[in-house]
């Protein structure tokens, strides 16, 4: 699994010739380290009586980070997964008008996975950028910057998933479904840009 690599390895694997992990892995990745920093700023704001009446909330906030950072390093791994099984549909004989059928209808589906899965990707880390917004409006001032830093890399995961989403829905023959993600797409868009620029406006250094 690629999330059991070292970073260096990781990094490696990334600049190889081989496609996978690709900007579908490290858009997951990039969602994951914006959360892994909102947990970092939530405990250094716990325990501090200058914030004890959000301690309570910073406790609330760390655990909703750690399930979004832990289910964004499996879609590193999904991602990779979903980019396989398309490569593994177009691989399939098409002799025969049946094999040909058979190998549309996989070709589709995996297309459809390999949409689905960057879109769930901008969808958790458009949340991590709330938790952001949170721990750098009420968490440690110390750790502001780091904040910040975690709503930076959550808008880059967001937009670098919706690419994702957007590249492999031009090979999608289901136009309602295309429809329906191009208009999440642009609203998760829309709201992460927004967000970003909210967030990093509170930031006074």
């Amino acid at each position: 699994m690629l999330v059991h690599k070292s970073v260096i390895e990781f990094l490696d694997e990334t600049a190889s010739s081989n496609p996978v992990p690709g900007g579908g892995s490290i858009a997951a990745h990039s969602g994951a380290t914006a959360a892994a920093l909102v947990e970092m700023v939530a405990s250094l704001t716990i325990g501090k009586k200058k914030y004890i009446e959000v301690e309570e909330d910073m406790k609330h906030l760390r655990e909703k980070a750690i399930g979004l950072r832990k289910e964004l390093l499996e879609d590193v791994d999904r991602d990779s997964h979903a980019f396989d099984r398309v490569m593994a549909a177009f691989k399939l004989s098409k002799e025969t008008d049946e094999e040909k059928a058979i190998r549309r209808n996989a070709i589709q589906q995996a297309m459809k996975q390999a949409a689905t899965v960057p879109l769930e990707v901008a969808r958790k880390s458009l949340q991590v950028m709330h938790l952001s917004k949170v721990v750098v409006e009420k968490g440690n001032c110390n750790t502001i910057t780091d904040g910040a830093v975690s709503a930076m890399m959550g808008r880059t995961a967001v937009l670098s998933a919706l690419y994702n989403v957007r590249i492999n829905l031009g090979s999608i023959k289901d136009e309602e479904l295309v429809k329906t993600f191009n208009q999440e797409v642009e609203l998760l868009e829309k709201e992460a840009r927004a967000l970003e620029k909210n967030i990093l406006n509170s930031v006074e250094l």
